[in-house]
């Protein structure tokens, strides 16, 4: 087998979470497109009121049950990977999966409750008025400070390093060349260990239609390759029909930076894999 990213997809959500696809639609939909490595990765539960409806229930019995009978079904064609994304406001750390996706979609308020960056981009402006008073910056290194308490807990993956970002190129809410923010974004990014952690280029703004280019930002992308970290491709997928979305625009990324190749997560490991042409 010739390995390409396209035979990866470990970022991915179903019906159990926030999903529109039922786990076997998924999985039926990855395998059709070519996926060999397919990981299940639903968002793990977050006591935030704002997130009922979106994340798994506390009790992942039933998730593990569904993707370790897609494991044993598609056996031989298509191995199926048992992974969670783990919200920085869920108790308790990950055990019992084979990766996880460290992820910050939220910061503190000043009474210490939630206050989300990817929404809306109107619950986003409510949050920067009422907690940071219109200081963009603030909120955005208040979001940082949260992906670097994530990034030291050393999960598989990093996930959508810059969310923050998500409603750049249609609110502006900040300036991304700001040497404040960019600041902000490489102290966070430098507090990823590079031997324990993939950084991923994360399409998934894409296909919902909020941005043109993936996660991360090009200088993040050039400092991460500066400090020998490695990356992996994703399409954070919601739906059937967006496992592979924006995986030429994630190469492109990835080389206009500098890099040659990215990561597969396999049932046996990681595994390198050349970039393709552009």
């Amino acid at each position: 087998m010739n390995l390409t990213p396209c035979l990866c997809s470990v970022h991915t959500h179903t019906t159990l979470c926030d999903g529109k696809g039922t786990p076997e639609e998924m999985a039926a939909a990855a395998y059709a497109a070519g996926v060999r490595y397919y990981g299940f990765s639903g968002h793990s539960f977050s006591p935030n009121p704002a997130d009922f409806g979106y994340s798994l229930p506390p009790d992942t019995t039933e998730y593990r049950r569904k993707v370790l009978a897609l494991r044993d079904e598609y056996a031989g064609r298509m191995e199926i990977l048992l992974g969670i994304e783990w919200d920085s406001w869920t108790p308790g750390d990950p055990v019992g999966y084979d990766y996880w996706i460290g992820s910050v979609h939220a910061v503190r308020d000043a009474d210490g409750g939630y206050c989300a960056v990817d929404n809306t981009p109107e619950i986003f402006r409510e949050c920067l008025e009422r907690v940071f008073r219109g200081d963009a910056l603030a909120m955005t290194e208040a979001y940082y400070r949260g992906v670097a308490e994530m990034a030291a807990r050393k999960p598989t993956i990093l996930g959508h390093i810059d969310l923050v970002t998500k409603y750049g190129e249609s609110h502006a809410f900040f300036d991304e060349a700001s040497p404040r923010y960019r600041r902000a974004a490489l102290d966070a990014l430098h507090a990823v260990d590079p031997s324990a952690t993939l950084l991923e280029i994360n399409t998934g703004a894409m296909s919902r239609g909020w941005r043109s280019t993936p996660y991360p930002a090009r200088f993040l992308l050039e400092a991460w390759r500066g400090m020998g970290g490695r990356i992996i491709i994703t399409s954070d997928t919601h739906h059937p029909g967006t496992i592979l979305h924006g995986y030429r625009e994630a190469v492109t990324a990835a080389r206009a930076a500098g890099f040659r190749d990215c990561t597969l997560l396999t049932a046996a490991g990681q595994l390198e894999c050349p970039l393709p042409p552009e």
